[in-house]
């Protein structure tokens, strides 16, 4: 199947004091239509600066350092600002964890989805508001023609992050980038917005990036993972494969943090340690320090095994399957 984004040893980096820090590093994945990848890891792992840079919205003095980027065959790492800007929002969209991100606070709702339609497609005022009504309506929020004519400031959160997330849905895009767009909604309109992005997927071929660290979510909507830490990818494949039989030690230790049923009563499992910041990333497997299985092979820097679509950076791996 023809990747739709073939990403390709791509590095973000910013400016440190003893020269760049790598805050992406490395990184190669690709993405079908209509498939759902869900990029996984603690918070500083580099997932959401993985989806500001296929944005284009890397803010200096960050910047794309190396690697391409292939969007359905151009090569957006090298594309001018007028071409990037013309993708946005029509082809390629995202949702943003903090919706404020996305809303301009002095102009009405209907007002910023009308514009954001306008920006691409030539509708009448009619149509367009029509069309920013109906996503309204898709996102669960009640009265959408009233809503239309409100500012952000009179909407929760939760109702804030769903108005960003009907913004993404206005041109049906071929991608969304969804980072972690779910955190500030309650399980049921959360399980209606996951709804509606497997209905994008299934219906109009639309590529989903679901950045977060719940992994519950991940489990029931992607198709498979990508599990970062330091800026790199450690495992990738299959959503059940890796989440049954996961091979690196971090992976693992994700996936047995979680609350579970069957251990009510004991200590929850948790990794030991914290990430290391950028500039004290250690040489070698960045995970070694926390790493029960690290010895002196792990001094220097794994490579990939496995394939591009199926594989783990680890010299010691798992092998069996958990329980």
């Amino acid at each position: 199947m023809t990747a739709l984004l073939d990403v390709r040893g791509l590095v973000t980096a910013f400016p440190g004091p003893e020269g760049d820090l790598r805050a992406v590093d490395e990184v190669s994945f690709q993405l079908a239509r209509g498939e759902v990848l869900g990029l996984v890891g603690e918070s500083g792992s580099g997932k959401s600066v993985t989806g500001f840079s296929i944005m284009g919205l890397v803010d200096p003095p960050g910047r794309v350092a190396a690697g391409q980027i292939l969007f359905d065959g151009a090569d957006l790492a090298q594309a001018d600002a007028d071409t990037r800007r013309s993708l946005r929002g029509r082809r390629i969209a995202m949702v943003f964890q903090d919706p404020m991100m996305t809303l301009n606070p002095v102009l009405r709702i209907g007002t910023q989805m009308t514009e954001a339609l306008h920006a691409h497609v030539q509708i009448s005022r009619q149509e367009a508001r029509a069309r920013a009504r109906d996503a309204l309506g898709l996102v669960g929020i009640p009265s959408p023609e009233e809503r239309l004519d409100g500012y952000p400031h009179e909407f929760s959160g939760g109702m804030r992050q769903r108005v960003a997330i009907a913004i993404a849905l206005l041109h049906r895009p071929d991608l969304i980038i969804a980072d972690e767009p779910t955190t500030a909604l309650d399980v049921t309109i959360q399980a209606q917005i996951l709804s509606e992005f497997q209905k994008l997927t299934e219906e109009q071929g639309t590529a989903v990036i679901w950045i977060t660290h719940d992994l519950a979510i991940v489990s029931g909507l992607a198709d498979r993972i990508a599990v970062m830490y330091g800026g790199r990818i450690v495992e990738t494949g299959g959503i059940e494969e890796v989440l049954r039989a996961p091979r690196h030690p971090y992976t693992r230790g994700l996936i047995r943090s979680v609350p579970s049923e069957n251990t009510r009563g004991t200590r929850l499992a948790q990794i030991p340690g914290v990430t290391p910041s950028l500039g004290r990333m250690p040489a070698g497997c960045a995970f070694r320090s926390r790493c029960g299985r690290a010895d002196a092979a792990c001094a220097a820097r794994p490579g990939r095994f496995g394939s591009l679509g199926a594989y783990h950076r680890c010299f010691h791996p798992h092998e069996e399957t958990l329980a």
